[in-house]
């Protein structure tokens, strides 16, 4: 089986550039997507022309911002969105899909902020959603992909000492948050196999920074130790374009 993961930062706007094509290169068994910025029925729309997969969308309350789809060739046992918590399920963050043998959660976690006015509410965002995510996993094993907002350690992001604690994504609270993550039990599956690895899975449209490779890992797949030994591979596919993020695969035997 594989999951594909991947922030498309706008579902109309990507479809334009090359992703179907993409998408088909890739072969997903399973497709995540993140920050839509759509409505459910445009989402539908958009990805009208794929046929193969069964289609599942959770948009914001906002339009334009935000959202989740999720798209499967093997019809999930079943899908529901976000968390039950009123407060953060007007932004259409979360889906989890129940298949036999695991849980799938595709996630966009919020943004803090470029004023870093969201950083408190995204402190309680992370609690909020790690005490989901165990009540999940108290059932059966997890596979958590998206985007996380954070690059977790140094080694996660080009210029480190100069966004540390001023910049959205490498807060001590977020990498905290993070770290609370992994401290759970969870397994970053991609640094797990590839310690030492440099790779990125987002860069600015700013200052040409895709084009320098000065970017940031804050596109995951956390999982279960339950589900290591299943676990065959894990790509970041970072020549993949259409986005300012790129797709990231986690190829596992089920």
């Amino acid at each position: 089986m594989r999951i594909i993961s991947w922030n498309v930062n706008g579902i109309r706007a990507t479809v334009k550039k090359d992703f179907f094509n993409s998408i088909e290169k890739l072969n997903p068994d399973i497709l995540c997507l993140q920050e839509t910025k759509a409505q459910d029925d445009e989402v539908s729309k958009a990805l009208s022309s794929i046929d193969a997969y069964e289609l599942y969308h959770n948009a914001a309350e906002k339009k334009g911002y935000s959202g989740t789809a999720l798209l499967s060739r093997k019809n999930p046992e079943m899908v529901q969105n976000d968390m039950g918590i009123s407060e953060h399920d007007q932004e259409g963050r979360i889906q989890c899909a129940e298949y036999e043998d695991f849980y799938l959660v595709n996630v966009y976690v919020p943004n803090s902020g470029q004023k870093l006015d969201r950083l408190q509410y995204r402190k309680q965002w992370d609690a909020d959603f790690l005490r989901y995510l165990k009540e999940l996993e108290k059932k059966k094993p997890i596979i958590v992909c998206g985007d996380f907002n954070v690059a977790h350690r140094a080694i996660d992001l080009k210029n480190d000492k100069a966004n540390y604690n001023k910049t959205a994504g490498y807060t001590q609270i977020e990498i905290d948050g993070m770290d609370n993550f992994i401290n759970s039990g969870l397994v970053d599956i991609y640094r797990h196999l590839h310690p030492e690895q440099v790779a990125y899975t987002y860069w600015s449209y700013r200052f040409k920074a895709r084009e320098r490779n000065v970017g940031w890992r804050i596109d995951y797949f956390l999982v279960s130790p339950a589900l290591m030994e299943k676990i065959k591979s894990v790509h970041i596919f970072s020549e993949i374009y259409g986005s300012d993020h790129c797709p990231i695969g986690l190829d596992i035997d089920f």
